[in-house]
């Protein structure tokens, strides 16, 4: 087991590694230059030596005049004690904009995690249970629609009936009620991916020799799906649902400006679009440290659902 983890942790600290080069890298192919938008000059030519030398100085101050070797290597040294610098916009550091912005994304991701698993994995059994009936074709359908939606669609439609029609839910805010609408818009689409898995994954599973066997010992049904086939046929769906966080993640940015929930989403393409890198390149690898820490969970979840795995 021990080097089972070791083996998941090397790989988490290289995919960490891999994620800040390609960061630092595409942010500085991108057009623009941020100083020229913090002078005010949107890109325009420089007026006269005092505008020369004035951009020259920010440009010193911001690190930016350093070859891009040693910015990157400086950005790693102090993203390792834990100061991802500070934003060109606001002059605060980036840690404490994450910080706040942070905890939004994660209750809203976390919901819509819940109403993912929860509502795929007991749609693909319901279906897997009563298939080849219209239980099973209707469900299939749902998820399907559920895939096709697209989240900021499906965000307005439940804004306008639940919002402004029938004034369920408020249309922004902090609360429990506030969170509801967006994280169904965002756990649904996940929703349809888990169920068809976990309808098809837990078909294959039940024609296995092993179901067989527990039947013929007078097993009820449930238990047999409960304890002998469901369990089997979680590893490919906990797979997937690892793989949905990084999507619901994502999707968070446009839900959060759908609902005007105040998350990294919106804090990210603020920055983008005013080309401040400390803070793209901060929430971009707080967002990546999120997503590989839940997939190194699912790795080790692998050897809690199949002992096998363990100790192979």
């Amino acid at each position: 087991m021990a080097s089972y983890l070791l083996q998941r942790a090397v790989r988490l600290l290289a995919v960490l590694f891999g994620v800040s080069i390609l960061t630092f890298s595409v942010l500085h192919l991108i057009p623009g230059d941020p100083v020229r938008v913090l002078l005010g000059d949107m890109g325009g030519g420089a007026a006269g030596d005092q505008s020369e030398a004035a951009y020259d100085n920010l440009r010193h101050q911001l690190g930016l005049d350093q070859p891009l070797p040693v910015q990157y290597f400086k950005y790693i040294g102090n993203a390792l004690q834990g100061d991802l610098g500070s934003s060109f916009q606001t002059q605060r550091t980036i840690m404490s904009s994450i910080s706040q912005s942070l905890p939004s994304t994660i209750q809203l991701t976390a919901a819509s995690m819940v109403i993912t698993i929860v509502v795929g994995v007991v749609l693909g059994v319901l279906a897997a249970i009563r298939h080849h009936t219209w239980w099973d074709s209707g469900i299939m359908v749902l998820s399907l629609v559920g895939l096709a939606m697209p989240s900021f669609w499906l965000g307005l439609i439940l804004l306008m009936v639940f919002s402004f029609q029938l004034h369920w839910f408020p249309v922004r805010g902090t609360g429990f009620a506030s969170l509801v609408l967006p994280a169904i818009t965002l756990g649904l689409g996940g929703a349809g991916v888990i169920a068809r898995l976990a309808r098809a994954s837990l078909l294959e599973v039940m024609q296995n020799e092993y179901i067989t066997t527990a039947r013929a010992k007078g097993l009820k049904e449930r238990l047999v799906i409960i304890r002998h086939a469901l369990t089997n046929s979680l590893i490919p769906v906990v797979t997937v649902a690892g793989l949905q966080f990084g999507q619901l993640l994502a999707g968070a940015f446009i839900v959060e400006t759908v609902f005007a929930r105040p998350g990294i989403g919106r804090l990210l393409v603020d920055a983008v679009l005013s080309r401040d890198y400390p803070m793209v390149q901060g929430v971009a690898l707080v967002a990546a440290v999120g997503y590989v820490i839940v997939n190194f969970l699912v790795d080790l979840s692998y050897a809690w659902l199949d002992p096998r795995i363990r100790h192979s």
